[in-house]
Formats: structure tokens, sequence, C-alpha cells
């Protein structure tokens, strides 16, 4: 009985401990409350609670009745419905006053006096903590009392009666340290701690903070401990302490991971042992069913061999159209040198080489996606088609080198369009300070990966609004911090952006990225800034890439008016400057509404028509199409298209641009002839030449780019839907 009040958390198992046995229906009411309980079903809790008490009433089972009176009791103090609460917590008692003392009427005189405490009768409240303390006393239950106190000190605490609750937590931490008491003793701790720094008394808070945390190397109570440290992660990160914020953060996440394996640990264990019993049990079933999963085993890994030499001949084609046209280039170059007295030839020479590079890496990069689409699309499939675990690993590897040659395809062709002069500048208002905060955000888990310390440092003086490009601003600043934080482990990455002048209605700002890092050599200095060069073979092997971030880098800047600089020792890390001029918005921003994802319901049951030549992703696309449980026709060419769509409706059409015979953007003006409603989207593996206002242009609603991001796929067919509604 000492222990007793441990498991006042779990009060509704003590009850079913002390039930009849034979009550079969109070059982089963009391289990389905639990059940619903769990899931914060409250109205359920409480209707199969009340048929007990009903049942109890009939049967004449008093005790039992007493006790479903008091679960009541707690379902309504849960909700925070006080007044009925207290209605059952009396009535509770009353069923009890000629029975002999039991932890039910203990319990239920405590809960009065919390109620009361809730409302703000604590004179009242006292008299009632003292009845249930003197029950709990000639029960002989000792421990019951400082939970029983810690409870009253939270309730105060919850009221916002801080001089009370403080006095509370107090008395138990008086306490002489014990097994009994080291668990309430850290939690008064903690909750002094609390209300110490709600307080705004600094000293006081994290004094009773860190007595929380020393007890917590004593009870050993993992959950705890996790706890408090993330309560003084907190302290010092409202005080601007980011060091010593960050080192206990980095603590109760590791500690909340070691929590979670053991957890897990212990999951696999049970899941194991149910195995082994099912195994034993249906042994012959199971020889079966590994016969069919070999075989599937077997279709599968023939698939994944497939796509993996189909990727492996996509880059090796990549790489040779690459090389071919390093070789041209460096050609170009020595033919410039040994030319000077001809400089006008060599120039002509050297524009039409470089326009023949462009055009051929826009090629080939648009040639590419259509394939690439073939194989991020099967192996999205493949994903969701609940394939086994051995299998999920390797289409994951998959996924990722189809993502990460989509990447490479689309640095190529960004350098293709800033080299022919087809990326355009904009000048729109934007914040700075926002738009640092959110970059920040999003490559926090690259440098907690690396386990660097990443800070960003703003200066106030900057004006809030600027006008201009904050889409390739965020490209130069994102690909420096992520090269940043990728070559450097266990180290510090420092964002520093000043005001550099001010005057009339523009600022300059200068922006400096340091990282302490692994470094650039002295006679790379210059180089790491052309396409596909890094700082030397070994590091493109231990940290991969592809060397044309940098090159990106060094293009937009000169586009924003700006120049790139960099500073670096081998060893001791890179700096990256560079100074951008923005002209000033006194005009306050406008509120962007947040983009609302799609729901599956928005795409059930409707109907599109699918124009689509290339049989794969015919196949590919149907397919996602029909995951989502949208109905599709496909037809291979725009002229039967036409004819189809002047006799037969459907909510959507997903017209490829590229088709034989008449293109997508022709048929698309012939359908907008007599039908100006249907949404169309348009299918591309967007080359050169190609941009989505000119598909627009022509009728199109939208535009989706080869090879798909099922998300974003998804996304704009629903979007689409919801604008024709």
């Amino acid at each position: 009985m000492k222990y007793l009040f441990i498991l006042i958390s779990f009060f509704s198992s003590f009850l079913y401990s002390q039930f009849n046995r034979n009550t079969d229906s109070v059982v089963y009411y009391d289990q389905q409350a639990n059940s619903s309980l769990k899931e914060n079903k409250y109205s359920q809790a409480q209707l199969f609670t009340e048929k007990s008490i009903l049942f109890c009433q009939t049967n004449h089972k008093i005790e039992n009745q007493a006790d479903q009176t008091f679960k009541l009791g707690k379902i309504y103090y849960n909700q925070k419905k006080y007044d009925e609460a207290l209605i059952n917590f009396n009535k509770s008692v009353d069923l009890l006053k000629d029975k002999p003392l039991s932890i039910t009427k203990a319990l239920a005189l405590h809960y009065i006096g919390i109620t009361n405490t809730e409302r703000g009768k604590h004179n009242l409240a006292q008299t009632y903590f003292d009845k249930s303390k003197s029950v709990f006393k000639q029960l002989n239950i000792v421990d019951s009392s400082q939970a029983l106190t810690l409870q009253k000190g939270i309730a105060l605490k919850t009221n916002h009666e801080y001089d009370l609750a403080i006095s509370t937590f107090k008395k138990i931490t008086e306490l002489p340290d014990s097994k009994n008491t080291l668990k309430t003793k850290t939690d008064a701790y903690y909750q002094l701690g609390l209300i110490e720094s709600h307080l705004k008394r600094n000293d006081s808070a994290i004094h009773y903070l860190e007595k929380a945390l020393a007890l917590t190397t004593k009870s050993n109570d993992l959950n705890q401990k996790a706890t408090i440290l993330l309560a003084i992660s907190k302290y010092y990160k409202n005080h601007q302490d980011y060091d010593r914020a960050y080192t206990y953060l980095d603590e109760h996440y590791q500690l909340k991971n070691y929590i979670y394996k053991l957890k897990n640990s212990k999951s696999d264990f049970d899941d194991f042992k149910k195995f082994k019993t099912k195994e034993v049990i249906n042994s012959a079933i199971q020889k079966e069913k590994k016969d069919l999963e070999d075989k599937k085993t077997y279709k599968y890994s023939k698939l994944i061999s497939i796509l993996a030499i189909a990727l492996i001949s996509i880059l090796s084609l990549l790489s040779l159209s690459l090389y071919k046209n390093n070789i041209i280039r460096n050609q170009n170059n020595m033919l410039l040198r040994e030319k000077n007295n001809e400089l006008i030839i060599a120039k002509n020479k050297a524009e039409k080489a470089s326009k023949a590079r462009s055009e051929f890496l826009s090629t080939v990069s648009h040639e590419l996606r259509t394939p690439l689409n073939a194989i991020n699309g099967i192996t999205h499939l493949l994903i969701e088609d609940n394939p086994k675990k051995s299998q999920k690993k390797y289409l994951e590897s998959l996924k990722f080198s189809g993502n990460y040659l989509t990447t490479f395809i689309n640095e190529i062709l960004e350098i293709n369009k800033i080299d022919s002069n087809k990326l355009e500048t904009e000048n729109i208002s934007f914040n700075l300070k926002e738009l640092l905060i959110n970059i920040q955000s999003s490559l926090k888990e690259l440098a907690t990966a690396n386990k660097n310390y990443f800070n960003l440092d703003i200066d106030k003086s900057i004006p809030d609004n600027l006008i201009g490009d904050p889409t390739k601003l965020s490209q130069i600043i994102m690909n420096l911090i992520n090269n940043a934080l990728k070559f450097t482990a266990n180290g510090r990455v420092n964002v520093i952006v000043k005001l550099h002048s001010l005057e009339d209605e523009a600022a300059t700002v200068y922006f400096e990225i340091v990282d302490t890092g692994i470094g650039i050599p002295e006679d790379k200095l210059q180089t790491v800034f052309e396409s596909f060069s890094q700082g030397s073979i070994e590091v493109n092997r231990k940290y991969g890439g592809t060397g044309l971030g940098l090159t990106i880098v060094k293009k937009l800047t000169e586009m924003l008016g700006g120049e790139i600089n960099l500073k670096s020792e081998v060893g001791k890390g890179s700096t990256f400057t560079f100074k951008l001029k923005f002209q000033i918005d006194n005009e306050p921003l406008a509120i962007k509404e947040e983009t609302k994802l799609y729901n599956d319901y928005e795409l059930k049951d409707k109907n599109i028509l699918l124009i689509e030549d290339n049989r794969i992703n015919q196949m590919i696309t149907r397919k996602m199409l029909e995951n989502k449980g949208i109905t599709c026709e496909v037809i291979d060419n725009g002229e039967d298209a036409i004819e189809l769509l002047k006799i037969k409706r459907f909510d959507m059409i997903l017209m490829d641009v590229h088709l034989p015979g008449i293109n997508g953007t022709t048929a698309t003006k012939y359908i907008r002839e007599f039908d100006k409603i249907t949404p169309i989207i348009a299918l591309t593996a967007i080359s050169l030449d190609e941009n989505r206002e000119m598909l627009l242009s022509f009728g199109m609603n939208d535009v989706i780019t080869k090879p798909f991001v099922p998300d974003e796929f998804y996304s704009i067919i629903a979007k689409c839907f919801n604008v024709s509604a």
C-alpha cells in the first residue's frame, strides 16, 4: 500500500482491480470508457461511464457505483467542466459515507480540493485537502501526501496563484532525499523554475531548474530529465545565450532519441516473440508464402536492375557529352591564344562555339527528362506498392539517384539560360530579414547532421522592405551556405549581413558567409567558380556535388550588379563576400495567403483526358492518376484529341507539349476556339527556348514539368480543379 499513489495516473486500471470479477457489464463499460479516453473521445467515455453507473445502481453495487461516479467526475474535470465535476465528486463521497475508508474516497476529496482551487476558492479547497490527507493517513498511505501536495501546487500555478503555488512546492523541496521522494522533489523544483522564469526572476529560475536536473541523475528518470533539459534550453534561448541553449537542446534531442531507440528495441523484441509463435503454428503456410515472396522478389529485382542499368546509361551519356563539351571549349581557348592577330574572327568562332555548347546541353537536358520521368515515375509507383523492406532500400537509393540527376540537369539548364541571356531579373518588394531567417530554418537539418554551429547575424539598421529579386538572392545565399555546411564538420558557419551604405532611397547591403571547414588551396581559388570544378578529385569523391553551385552563384551575383569575393586557407575555412544594391520600399508588404495542400477527395471520381505520345509516360501518368481515384482516357496525338473533345467533355486535359503532327500548343489553340472552360495543363520537359509564360499564352491554365514530382503533380491538378469549380 505504501507505493500505491504512484499509480494514480493509471487510476482506471486500479479501479478495475478492485471490482468484483463477476460483474462483466462493469468491466465491459470500464474497458470501453478507457479506450475512448486514450483517443480523447470524451463524449463516448462519458456515455460508457454513465451506463456503468446505471448498471451498478440497478444491481446495488454501491462501492462500484462510487468508483464509476468518481471516474465520471474526472472526465468532466479534464474537460474543465468544473460544476459537473464537483457534483460527481461529492456524490462519490456521499455513496461511501457509510462504507469503510477507501482510496476512492481519499481521491474524491482531493479532487474536490483541486477543483475548488481552479475556481479560486482556496479556503474551501484547503479544507478538502486536509480531509483527503487524513483519509490517506488512516489508510497508512504515507507517500501520497507528497504527490497530493504537488498536484495542489500545479492547480494553483494553472490558476495563476503563483505565491501560493511557490509555497506549496517549497514544502515538497524541504523533504529529506529518499528513493520515494526523489521524483516528486524533482517535479517541485522544475515547477518552481517555470514559475520563476515566468515572473522574470532569472537567477531563481535557473537555480531551481539546475537543482531539478541534478536530482534526475539520482532517479535516472530519462523522460523527466529530457523535459528539464528542454526547459533550460528555452531559458538560455530567451536570454540570447545561444551557445548554452544549443548545448542543452542537443542533449535533450540525444536523450529523446535514446528513449525512442529503447522503446523500439522493446517493440522489436515483442514482435519477434509473436513472430516465432506464429511461425511454429503456421510453418506450412509460411513456406508457401515464402515461395510466392521469392517469385515477387525476383520480379522486383529484375525490374530494379533494368532501371539501374538505364540510369547508369543516362549518366554515362551525360558524362560523355560533358567531356566532349570540355574538349571543344579547351580547343577554342587554345585557338584564341594562337590567333591573337585574328581577334575578330576568333571572337566570332568562340561565340558560335558557346552557342553550340548551350544548344547542345539544352537539347541533352531536355531529351533526358523523358526517360528520367519514366525512371522517377516507376520508382514512385513501386514505392507506393508496399515493397519488402529489402526492396524499399534499393528503391529509395534509385529515387535518390533520379532526384540527384534531375537537380544536375536543372543546374545545367540554369547556367545555359544565364549564358544565353534568357534569364530575366525581377524587381519586387520583399522582407530581407524574413527571407534570411527562412533560409536558416531550411538548412538547420544539414547543420545538425554535420554537428555545426550555424549562426545568422542580421544588422537591425537594414530597412525591412527592399525592392529586388528575392528568388535569385535566395539561390546565391542557399548555395553558399549549403557549401559551407557540407564542407564543415564539428565547426561554425556564420552568415553576417550588414548595412554598407544608405543614400537617397537605396541601400547597399554587405553579405559575408564564413566557415571553419576544409578550406580551398590557393591554386584552386580562381577555378572553383568554373563549371564542373571543385577543390580536388579527393574532395569531389568525399563530399560529392557537380561543381555547378559556385558557377551559378558567380553568374547570378553579376546579374544583380555585384561581385563575389573569396578568401580561403586550407584547414582553416573559407569566407565568401559580396555587396548588392537595393531600392527601399516604404510601403508595407501585402500579406500572402498560404498555399493549401491538396486533399485526395478533391481528385476522386474526376475524369481526365491525357494527350501523350510516349508509351511509358502514358502508363506512368495513368497509374499516378488512378492511384487517386481518377478516371483517365489516353490519346497519343493532337488531331484525334481535338475531334474527341468536340463530342465529349472531361473535367481536365493533360496536354504534352511535344506531340507528333500538331504540337500541344497548337492543339490547345484549336480547343480554346470551342471550349474555354475545361482546364488544360501542359506537360513538358522545359527546354532553353520554353518558359511558363509562353505556354500559358496559348490558353493553358498551368504547367507541370517533367520529370514529375508527385506532390507538385497532384497539387497543381487539385488547384486547377478548385479554380474551375
